[in-house]
């Protein structure tokens, strides 16, 4: 059995007194009363059977045996810091692994890591990209970016943003041809679609136009496909706010037509519950959360008109959003 140690507050006491050779100065240290330093050292001397103090004339004289035990309390006070700023070191810096879709990690998050990079260097970020669910219980992965509804049991979920699903396309596809005057006008360009054709006629239901019969256009199978065939101008695709705001914000694509509708399904930060206070996950959150916030501001501009263009880099109010698609992820 390890043997019994004194009370820690009592070698904290006896310490500092020491130090300062006062209890008074003690107490202010360590933010209690002058009563509360006297009591520990003498329960800590009744208990070691040793006076650690003699007190003179109102001073505070530490006796040859304290001088001796002053020094064990103090190195082992001081391995417990540096061992206590080892641990907080470590959650605060090293590997972070966050996992993502592929399309996520495409379209969002690789454009803004040198951000990251410049303002946590001591966070050793790596990112893995792909279509399944981590398990976190089993695979080395501190937080992830998922796709859905939010509804994960066990694990924390912050909404990243919400978003609208809208058109974009290429600006030099609009000026290239007549403006839109409406939104039937969209079916005179080639339409892009992600996984079937059903996409366009459901959005442009959503803005008030039955029976486009839209049957031309490629179909495409990931979102991040469909994003860069508008931005080489081969047509008007449907994009959401998270995927397309980096192409947006910088100029690559614009929108088309001012309509969007709302999506069901948005992107989510998510951790297990135990580990979502750590600083350095806490502080990847709060980058992310802060970066989707700012997109949100600058993509307030692009609600004014068709072909409505940022200026380049020119970075972030709010674009109003909320809930249809369960695509374009």
């Amino acid at each position: 059995m390890r043997p019994r140690l004194p009370p820690l507050n009592a070698l904290k006491a006896f310490e500092a007194a020491a130090r300062h050779e006062s209890f008074t100065r003690a107490a202010e240290e360590l933010c209690v009363t002058q009563g509360a330093i006297s009591h520990q050292v003498k329960a800590l001397e009744a208990e070691l059977a040793i006076k650690l103090f003699n007190r003179e004339r109102q001073r505070l004289i530490i006796t040859e045996a304290g001088r001796d035990y002053l020094a064990v309390v103090r190195d082992a006070l001081d391995r417990i810091a540096a061992g206590t700023e080892r641990l907080l070191q470590r959650q605060s810096a090293g590997v972070l692994t966050v996992s993502t879709s592929p399309d996520f990690a495409a379209k969002w998050l690789v454009h803004r890591l040198g951000h990251f990079a410049e303002a946590h260097a001591e966070i050793d970020l790596r990112v893995s990209a792909t279509l399944h669910h981590v398990d976190f219980a089993r695979e080395e992965v501190d937080l992830a970016v998922r796709h859905g509804d939010g509804n994960w049991p066990g694990l924390d979920a912050v909404r990243l943003g919400a978003e609208r699903l809208f058109a974009v396309c290429s600006p030099k596809l609009l000026a290239s041809r007549q403006r839109l005057g409406g939104a039937a006008d969209i079916l005179k360009f080639p339409l892009i679609h992600l996984d079937s054709r059903s996409d366009w006629e459901k959005w442009l239901r959503g803005v008030g136009i039955d029976d486009a019969g839209v049957t031309h256009g490629p179909v495409l199978n990931r979102a991040s496909m469909v994003i860069d065939a508008a931005i080489n101008g081969q047509g008007i695709a449907l994009a959401r706010t998270t995927l397309a705001a980096w192409d947006l914000i910088n100029g690559r694509l614009v929108m088309a037509f001012p309509d969007s509708l709302p999506v069901s399904r948005t992107y989510w930060i998510v951790c297990p519950k135990a580990t979502a206070a750590l600083p350095k996950i806490a502080m990847f959150r709060d980058w992310l959360l802060a970066e989707a916030a700012a997109d949100l501001r600058q993509l307030r501009s692009f609600v004014q008109r068709p072909g409505t263009q940022a200026e380049p880099n020119s970075r972030r109010g709010k674009l109003k959003v909320r809930a249809v698609s369960r695509r374009y992820e």
